[in-house]
């Protein structure tokens, strides 16, 4: 572990979805993870294709009911790791309080050594790809 008791994961260039699961089981081992660069992991597939997705699924349930769908990359990433927890028990609840995600590099982890996953590069998916900054942007998100 680097820092004050805690890993801090730099997602930049990471494939969400596989740097999810390691997180989720880091999480679930009892680490205290938090993750810099949300905005700069990446969504394999066409980047047109992954978007039109994304927009298609916000219009799912609508204003006052259905699911929440969040616009801030720092909130996508945090409900992808979620996902991959069983946080509707006690133990994932726990391991979820444990995760934070921030946009860029706050002040006080800027010190902080940053480590990577080399199972989740981006240098391994090989195909098209879309940043998770991107499809915020294209859903809403307002800086």
């Amino acid at each position: 572990m680097s820092g004050a008791g805690r890993t801090v994961i730099n997602a930049q260039g990471l494939v969400l979805g596989r740097m999810a699961s390691v997180v989720a089981k880091r999480l679930l081992e009892g680490e205290r993870v938090e993750i810099v660069n949300a905005e700069e992991a990446v969504i394999s597939g066409k980047r047109l294709q992954v978007i039109k997705e994304q927009k298609e699924f916000l219009e799912v349930g609508g204003r006052g009911r259905g699911p929440i769908h969040w616009r801030k990359p720092n909130a996508i990433v945090r409900r992808t790791i979620r996902g991959m927890l069983p946080y509707r028990k006690t133990r994932g609840r726990e391991a979820f309080k444990r995760l934070r995600v921030h946009i860029g590099v706050p002040e006080d982890l800027a010190a902080v050594e940053r480590e990577g996953i080399p199972a989740a590069h981006l240098d391994r998916l090989g195909g098209r790809y879309v940043t998770v900054g991107e499809i915020a942007v294209n859903i809403g998100w307002k800086r």
